[in-house]
């Protein structure tokens, strides 16, 4: 098929991939423009656009797609189809129905369950037992078109950064059997929909008067970004991955002189943490040299 695809994070780089070793022609890449990263802020182009430009694939970044001059270059690719994933754009009707079979999304979650902008990282908050995958073809609401095809994995300790590596192949090799096969689309159905909201920084900050387990799964989520954290001794430090163990206590305060922290139900003992300008280490490294006292407050 005569393709565009449109992706910014590495989450959509193996789509992209995938779609280029089986044989479709895929004519040109839209991401996001470049952004400023790194202490530097030096401008930065998307995974995509780096994989894109080693393919030899034209690479587009319209700020939105409001500029009419933008519609009418997508609209000229005279395009079978539009493959989309974590595009970062909403995309309007005129650029929805250019495509001769319109576009299809590539969404990491099992819809209806968590449509929105941070499917992965709700789905572990939240305690799923299990995620994955759906093909989707793409209309205005927010990922509520019929569903094309699913691929389903347990969500089993991963943190959110394994889980995006695992779904990102699992979506490439979901849409190469889509486009093989085109399969009869379903509607969602009404009853399970949940939205998964952007992430914000503040909810990173660990609380420690939530149950042991759902500290846990908030350290999973937010590796490897935002990074969950609190603050040991005016010090902030991420906890990077954390293993729920017994004990009890005044929620926030040291148990032991492993760093086991009392949780409002249960306690959480930090397995890999990373203090402020140091690399991520091992808990019992990190402790080395670095006393934290039994009782010390953690907020």
């Amino acid at each position: 098929m005569r393709i565009a695809y449109m992706g910014t994070p590495d989450f959509a780089v193996p789509a992209l991939d995938a779609l280029v070793a089986a044989g479709h022609d895929v004519v040109a890449v839209y991401t996001q423009p470049p952004r400023p990263a790194n202490r530097g802020k030096a401008l930065t182009p998307s995974p995509v656009q780096r994989r894109a430009e080693a393919l030899g694939v034209e690479v587009r970044s319209p700020v939105n797609f409001k500029d009419e001059a933008d519609r009418a270059a997508f609209a000229a690719l005279d395009l079978d189809l539009a493959v989309v994933a974590a595009y970062g754009l909403i995309l309007p009707q005129a650029i929805l129905d250019a495509p001769r079979r319109g576009c299809l999304n590539i969404h990491a979650s099992l819809l209806p369950r968590w449509r929105g902008a941070a499917p992965i990282q709700r789905a572990i908050l939240a305690g799923d037992a299990e995620t994955g995958v759906t093909i989707m073809q793409m209309e205005r609401g927010l990922d509520t078109g019929p569903m094309l095809l699913k691929g389903v994995t347990p969500v089993a300790g991963k943190t959110a950064g394994e889980l995006t590596a695992e779904l990102a192949t699992m979506g490439a090799q979901l849409v190469i059997e889509t486009l093989a096969d085109m399969p009869a689309a379903e509607a969602q159905p009404e009853e399970g929909v949940t939205y998964a909201s952007k992430i914000d920084k503040a909810e990173a900050k660990l609380d420690f008067t939530q149950p042991a387990d759902a500290v846990e799964r908030a350290v999973r989520a937010f590796n490897p970004a935002p990074g969950g954290w609190c603050l040991i001794d005016s010090e902030r430090v991420k906890f990077l991955a954390a293993d729920v163990v017994d004990g009890s206590g005044t929620p926030g305060t040291t148990l032991d002189d492993t760093l086991t922290i009392a949780c409002g139900d249960g306690a959480l003992r930090p397995a890999l943490l990373q203090r402020p300008g140091k690399p991520a280490m091992a808990a019992a490294d990190a402790l080395r040299g670095w006393r934290v006292p039994v009782g010390s407050r953690i907020e």
